[in-house]
């Protein structure tokens, strides 16, 4: 009977063994992926403004939530295209 219970045991701790490394990734929080974008026009442009909310509304619908697991930073040129080259970093 004893061996019975021994068998069941280690049986038990071998499972949960295996069970940990899941429970632990599944807790981790999830990668937050970052995104550039470039805009040619001022930051109070409202052209300018409704492209970039059409923007992340669409990363929205598909998973992709700001703060969450996507960070989007956002570069303005105020109306000198020239200056994209020199503001994206």
């Amino acid at each position: 009977m004893f061996g019975m219970r021994r068998r069941e045991f280690v049986s038990l701790l071998g499972g949960a063994a295996m069970a940990w490394p899941l429970a632990v990734r599944a807790q981790q929080a999830e990668r937050v992926r970052r995104v550039g974008v470039l805009m040619p026009l001022a930051a109070d442009d409202p052209q300018s403004l409704r492209r970039l909310t059409a923007f992340v509304q669409g990363l929205q619908q598909l998973g992709w939530t700001g703060g969450r697991n996507v960070r989007i930073d956002v570069r303005w040129a105020a109306g000198r295209p020239r200056s994209l080259s020199e503001i994206r970093g």
